[in-house]
């Protein structure tokens, strides 16, 4: 299969080395420089040199900010025939898109980044495949993640941002309050310590990624849920309650199970 990636960041590199072995992999970037690090394919810099190539599947691992921008670049230079498709962790826009764009699509969100992944070693993973889209698009990405040893789950695009809002957003916006809360520790605990790394890396993150998942519709009931409870632990503390506060503990435990 001739695979054109749009994007040789992280995530562009990571899927251009694990399909090039493979299939004709041509990477498209108009960052020359960012091209450098980019081997065993084809690199583009022109969107005229990608009419020749002709590609059978496009995967778009543009930053989000730039998803749509890149689909539109390239649009005028690909057969009919090319499915498009993205890797995307925010979707916004992205229905209407493909709904419009004349082109076969699959849409998918593989739940890991080289943040915190160790991309050679995924088994612990998740991915995600939006049921709408082309049935063979969607079996070419749930194949590669099952050669990478992820677990898939296939959810609507409206399904997908519900969960995102519930997978990422509790988290991120956790981690932002605690580095926003933040003071120098001379010696800190383990617990602080393994937070600190989680805050660390979620703030090395690309500003408009953060601000989109926390953006998502749903991110504010997620929001208000932990405004809640924080509000119930404060007021068991300042009572000083031991009997609300084992309770408080023992439904915190059961829902970890």
């Amino acid at each position: 299969m001739k695979i054109l990636i749009l994007g040789a960041g992280k995530m562009g590199s990571f899927f251009c080395d694990l399909l090039s072995f493979q299939h004709d992999v041509a990477v498209y970037d108009p960052d020359k420089n960012r091209l450098r690090f980019i081997f065993n394919c084809q690199r583009f810099s022109d969107l005229g040199e990608i009419d020749e190539f002709e590609p059978d599947l496009v995967i778009n691992a543009a930053t989000v900010k730039y998803t749509l921008d890149a689909f539109n670049s390239v649009l005028p230079h690909l057969p009919e025939k090319t499915i498009l498709s993205d890797i995307a962790s925010v979707k916004t826009g992205l229905k209407e898109f493909y709904e419009s764009c004349g082109h076969p699509y699959v849409s998918t969100h593989p739940m890991f980044g080289p943040t915190f992944a160790s991309l050679s070693n995924l088994s612990d993973e998740n991915a995600i495949i939006i049921s709408e889209g082309d049935h063979l698009g969607k079996v070419f990405f749930r194949d590669l993640y099952n050669h990478l040893h992820l677990h898939i789950e296939e959810y609507t695009f409206s399904e997908h941002d519900l969960t995102i809002a519930y997978s990422l957003s509790i988290p991120f916006a956790s981690s932002l309050v605690f580095a926003s809360n933040m003071k120098h520790q001379d010696a800190p605990g383990t617990t602080f310590k393994r937070h600190l790394a989680i805050a660390n890396g979620l703030m090395s993150e690309d500003d408009f990624l953060l601000s989109e998942i926390l953006f998502n519709p749903h991110s504010s009931q997620q929001l208000q849920n932990i405004s809640d409870k924080l509000g119930e632990l404060k007021d068991i503390i300042d009572k000083r309650d031991s009997k609300r506060m084992k309770e408080f503990l023992d439904k915190a435990r059961a829902n970890l199970k």
